[in-house]
């Protein structure tokens, strides 16, 4: 699977547009994720509690999204997009999206 952040993809030309594709993850906290991360605030710097699970959580809604645009035939994702929303403290739904095209080399 192809993923751009753009609407084309040099060297390729789109050949059909299959439509809207996403993917969404919703994650939480954890009690001790969230005590590592309040000692790690103490003392300033990279939260890495935090951050993995922000990898983590967009990693998980991204392969959601490759694999809805592969069900409907899609080889190309274009204008690729994340999103997140904080849906009640501590707990946040990660949503990755874009446009699901058919490609194919110039």
């Amino acid at each position: 699977m192809i993923v751009s952040t753009t609407n084309e993809i040099a060297g390729y030309r789109v050949v059909q547009h299959l439509g809207l594709v996403r993917g969404v993850t919703v994650r939480s906290r954890s009690v001790v994720g969230n005590f590592f991360g309040g000692i790690q605030s103490i003392f300033g710097g990279r939260l890495s509690v935090y951050a993995h699970l922000a990898e983590v959580s967009r990693q998980e809604a991204f392969d959601h999204m490759c694999q809805h645009a592969a069900e409907g035939g899609a080889n190309a994702v274009l204008g690729m997009r994340y999103d997140a929303t904080e849906i009640m403290p501590g707990i946040t739904e990660v949503l990755a999206y874009g446009a699901a095209v058919l490609v194919e080399p110039a």
